[in-house]
Formats: C-alpha cells, structure tokens, sequence
C-alpha cells in the first residue's frame, strides 16, 4: 500500500494495513540524531519513512530581506513580510519577533498591494519535484499559512488581539486576503502541473490554556475564510488537514462545520487529548497528532509505549487517524529513544494488532 492511499483512507475514516506516520523533528533534534547514528546526507523523511511532502508558494509581502545584526550566538533580520525577527543560530526555538513594518492600518493600506498574485511567487522547477513524489507515492499535498497565524506575522500578535476588538474590519480584510492569496496560488500550481492529494494549511490559534480568541470572535471573523479555503479544496475532490498549536478544543465544532477533515497536531500540555476529541468527533473528524513528546523523553521507556499503545490502539479504530507528535520532536529525544518511538507506531498502528 502506497502512502498516498494509507493516508486518504484515514482521512476518509477507513482502515489500512496501519496508521499512517508523519513528523517533524527540530533542526538541532536533526543535528543530534546525526551525531548518534542518523547517517549523514539521510534526512528523518527518508529514514523513518515520513509520507507526506508538501509543495507552496510564497505567499509574503516580499519585502526585501536583509540581516540586521549578527553575532556568534543570534541573527537579526528583516524578513520578506517587514517584520524584525531574532533567531538564535545553535537551538531552536520560536522566534522573537520584535518590530513591524505594518503596524496600523494606514501601513497596511500602504502595502497591501505587494499580495498580488502573480507567477513568481511560485518555483516552478518544484513541479518536476512534485511529479517525482507522486512516482514514490507519497501523500503530496499543498501547503500554506493562513488566517490568524499568517497575520500575527505581519502586524504582531497583541496588535492583532486588539485589533479584533478596536477594527474588526481591517482584521477581516486582511484574514480574506490570506485567504484569496492561499486559493490563487494554488489554483496557479495545480494549473500548472502541480497535482495534490490534499491541503495541509497552518493557522495557529491556541495557547497552553485556550483558544487566542473566543469562539464567537471566531465565527464573526475567521471562519467564513476558513470555510471558503476549505470549500475550494474540497471542489477540486481535496481533503484538508489543517495544523493549530495549543488549546483549540472550543473551536472544534465550529472548524467541523467550516469542513475541516483533519486536526493536526493536537498537543498534549495544552490539553488536547486524542481520546476525548476521537470520541467525541471521530466520526466526522479526522486527528493526526496527539502522541506526547514529554513521554518521548522520559527515563523510563515504558512511558512511551504506554502512550503509544494506549492511544493509537484506540484513535485507529474505523480509520480517521495519523500518527504524529503532539507538536514537534524536541532535541532532548535521542536518536534510539526515537527509534523506539517509531517501532512502536508500526506495531501498534497495524490493523491486525489490538
């Protein structure tokens, strides 16, 4: 069975041969697995044997980059959407954002232009790329950020709580237009030789405790994007997978009825658990995600399988589920311990296992 077909059963709520896995280890996690044994030149992807590969476009201001300040420890720079973000250079992390070059609406009136779609945005010497994963059957999808997420990148994430308040038109304006620019691209792509299994969009819209914003707030400002990218994925015969960070537990049922098809990565510390949400939503929901990475690191080995057997043994059950971390694989997990992890995945995420 192809990875394409495993992963479109699950997302079609029906049994494969097993889960299908995913996953997205930290660069410095990448970096030390290296050092414990991951050959060089050989990527997780192609070790583990991840079965997506996703294909955008560059959907920024493409304001011009530049590195504003740079030390042994950090780099500073201004990036294609105007905002001054600090990154540290030997481990991963969120990075700072610090200024804004939008940071009103009049800015944004200023350079709101520079979302125009045109061809450029789009590497097109990627279609071949994209031909070449398809060969491979792999669940080829395209990618995008949208939404909240896209723009809390743009004018900084208290200037846009407040202004969901303060100027909900303005705030809905620029939701629409990350949206129109998500449908354009890939409308483009797919024109151009690109061909998808899916849509995997990111808009990240929780923190550890709950939802950035209420469910109402949600409904009045973002789900009609929401619901108008899906239904445009969904005309061209494409299920959508959509990824948001932390507690989004109060906005389910909503996504659900905007036709989302998959939550990703439903992360354990915020209080997203798999069981619960696959109870209560497996039925019309899709969850790819959910395995804690706490576990991944613990001392005792067993905690891992606990997690692992507990869970995916009850998330597999009718289809509807693909195995992934609850979020990313930090890099105080080892190369054996992740070993283990996917051993695990692969035995308990078969069909013929209880």
């Amino acid at each position: 069975m192809t990875s394409r077909e495993r992963v479109l059963l699950a997302l079609n709520h029906k049994e494969a041969d097993r889960v299908a896995i995913h996953d997205s280890p930290w660069g410095t996690t990448v970096e030390r697995w290296h050092r414990e044994g991951l050959p060089e030149g050989v990527s997780p992807d192609r070790y583990f044997g991840y079965e997506f590969v996703g294909f955008g476009a560059d959907t920024s201001f493409r304001f011009k980059e530049e590195v504003v300040e740079e030390t042994d420890e950090y780099i500073i720079m201004r990036n294609s959407n105007g905002a001054l973000i600090k990154n540290w250079k030997h481990r991963t992390s969120t990075p700072e954002m610090m200024d804004f070059t939008i940071k009103s609406r009049k800015d944004w009136e200023e350079h709101k232009w520079r979302l125009r779609m045109d061809r450029s945005r789009i590497d097109w010497r990627a279609v071949e790329w994209c031909k070449k994963a398809r060969e491979e059957g792999y669940f080829v999808h395209y990618s995008g950020v949208l939404g909240y997420d896209k723009t809390q990148g743009i004018v900084g994430s208290e200037r846009l709580l407040m202004a969901m308040i303060d100027d909900p038109d303005w705030v809905r304006e620029m939701f629409e237009a990350s949206g129109d620019l998500i449908i354009e691209t890939a409308e483009e792509m797919m024109a151009g030789g690109f061909e998808f299994d899916g849509a995997f969009l990111f808009d990240d819209m929780g923190y550890r405790n709950s939802s950035l914003f209420s469910p109402q707030m949600y409904r009045e400002l973002l789900k009609p994007v929401h619901k108008r990218v899906f239904d445009f994925f969904h005309g061209k015969g494409l299920k959508v997978i959509l990824h948001s960070c932390g507690c989004v537990k109060g906005l389910v049922p909503d996504l659900i009825d905007a036709g989302l098809d998959c939550l990703q990565p439903l992360e354990v510390k915020a209080g997203m658990d798999l069981i619960e949400l696959k109870k209560r939503y497996g039925d019309v929901l899709a969850f790819m995600g959910g395995i804690d990475v706490r576990k991944m690191a613990d001392p005792d080995p067993l905690a891992i399988e606990e997690e692992i057997r507990t869970k995916i043994t009850f998330a597999k059950r009718g289809g509807g589920y693909i195995y992934h971390s609850d979020h990313s694989v930090p890099d105080n997990v080892s190369f054996e311990r992740y070993k283990r992890v996917i051993e695990l995945v692969m035995h308990y995420g078969r069909y013929d296992v209880s």
